[in-house]
């Protein structure tokens, strides 16, 4: 499994044979614009948290240009059905066997509205098992007990949480939520885009590292394979 980041909560995962973009904002991330053409894109699924625009900006884009599947709560996936892309639909706590793997819906604790202020469903996260790795992408939440029902039922290889704090989870609770999910392996996102979530790295990593976990902070368009 290959996974890239792209800047906030963008990510490309390649399983298999298959290419997933998660949340895709480049667009209008000035951290990222310059760096993504999102015409180059491969993209077999697009996976939304949630409807917030720093999440869901190109994925009309890619989906046009790739033909993708759009993977979502239902409300989001009814939205885009509605403007003829191809959806899949899933809600909290469902689970779904696609053709890179299996794929559950899990709760988070955030807002979802799309940028005109319509309904965009309760936010969520996905907890994907694939090509024998297994990972937790958990969108834009708080810290919640209910992460402590995923390694109930998947031991994960890498966590991927926001760290930016303000809109989501700070460093400190997403240290916690590494311990809710039992994964000391962290991808940390949802940092620096906005003013209101700039952090400083080196605290960031050396209070994982306090915690003898393992905070992964990636530049856009760097790459790492589990």
């Amino acid at each position: 499994m290959k996974i890239t980041y792209y800047g906030q909560n963008t990510l490309a995962l390649k399983i298999g044979e298959f290419h997933i973009i998660v949340d895709p904002f480049i667009t209008g991330n000035d951290l990222a614009k310059d760096k993504v053409n999102i015409k180059e894109l491969k993209a077999d699924y697009i996976l939304l948290t949630h409807a917030h625009q720093d999440h869901i900006l190109d994925a009309e884009a890619i989906a046009k240009n790739t033909s993708a599947v759009i993977v979502s709560n239902y409300e989001i996936a009814m939205h885009y059905q509605a403007k003829g892309f191809d959806v899949h639909p899933m809600n909290h706590g469902g689970s779904w066997q696609f053709a890179f793997g299996n794929v559950k819906y899990v709760n988070a604790v955030h807002t979802s509205s799309f940028p005109d202020g319509t309904y965009g469903g309760q936010p969520g996260g996905f907890v994907i098992e694939g090509e024998h790795k297994n990972i937790y992408i958990a969108g834009d939440t708080a810290l919640t007990m209910d992460m402590k029902l995923i390694p109930l039922r998947t031991k994960l290889d890498l966590a991927i949480l926001p760290i930016g704090d303000n809109f989501t989870m700070g460093i400190d609770d997403a240290i916690t939520a590494s311990d809710f999910v039992e994964c000391n392996k962290v991808l940390g996102v949802h940092y620096d885009t906005f003013g209101y979530i700039e952090i400083d790295h080196q605290e960031a990593k050396r209070k994982f590292y306090d915690a003898d976990k393992d905070l992964m902070l990636l530049d856009i368009g760097e790459a790492i394979e589990l």
